[in-house]
């Protein structure tokens, strides 16, 4: 059995997010679709991570197996081809059969843009937030997210996952052109982590005390003592390391 290892980006705009779901526009779907029409043969379509509803990605990792020998320069230009606008295909090879772009994945890599002035061009892609932002303050707060903790009170409550235990390698704030730009590496993230750590950090800011505010969010283990998830436009699945 041979098995394909792409590489997409996609717009998550007019999408239900990654995975298939019933009566809804999907991005696994679409691409599933478009292979089929190429192979003949509908494939299971493994993504290395579920991307909500409006969340676009610059580097996901999908892998599917199919017994066909496939000609990878002529398949992607096809796939291109057939795939909507939205959809691109930046890559594909052939990887071993047992590599799995979900299971095999040792760290992934979100972005998350603001825009601190009304733009017709950022608008689809970043949370426009007038407000006075510290990257020094935001800098030093989001040093505790660092390290392996129960990110229970930053995902959403109908998570179906037990373990809510994520391990953050990286953390930052920067300014690079006109936007500000959240970056944030873990070994795995939970439903609505991301959006909702950056909503958290912006409460806190508004605080008198908001180191001991953060903490008492994770203590807490309980959505509702976090901020409110920021919009999903601004969230980029940046890239997937293996």
């Amino acid at each position: 059995m041979n098995n394909y290892k792409m590489i997409l980006q996609y717009d998550g705009t007019v999408y239900s997010g990654w995975q298939i779901q019933e009566n809804a526009k999907t991005i696994q779907q679409e691409i599933i679709n478009a292979i089929k029409i190429i192979l003949k043969e509908e494939v299971n379509l493994i993504g290395s991570g579920r991307t909500d509803a409006g969340v676009h990605a610059l580097g996901q990792v999908a892998n599917f197996r199919s017994e066909k020998e496939i000609d990878l320069y002529k398949f992607q230009f096809s796939l291109n081809s057939i795939l909507p606008q939205d959809i691109s295909v930046l890559s594909i090879e052939k990887v071993r059969e047992s590599f799995h772009s979900r299971f095999d994945a040792k760290k992934r890599t979100y972005i998350y843009l603001i825009s601190q002035f009304k733009s017709p061009f950022y608008k689809n892609y970043s949370f426009f937030y007038p407000q006075k932002i510290d990257l020094e303050i935001l800098n030093d707060l989001s040093k505790l997210f660092l390290g392996r903790k129960n990110f229970s009170s930053f995902c959403k409550k109908k998570s179906e996952v037990e373990n809510k235990f994520c391990e953050v390698t990286e953390i930052s704030w920067t300014n690079q052109f006109d936007l500000i730009v959240f970056e944030i590496s873990a070994d795995r993230f939970l439903h609505g982590m991301v959006r909702a750590i950056v909503g958290t950090l912006l409460k806190a800011l508004k605080m008198e005390k908001p180191e001991e505010y953060i903490q008492e969010v994770f203590r807490s283990e309980d959505r509702e003592f976090a901020g409110e998830a920021v919009p999903a436009k601004g969230l980029f699945l940046h890239k997937v390391e293996y």
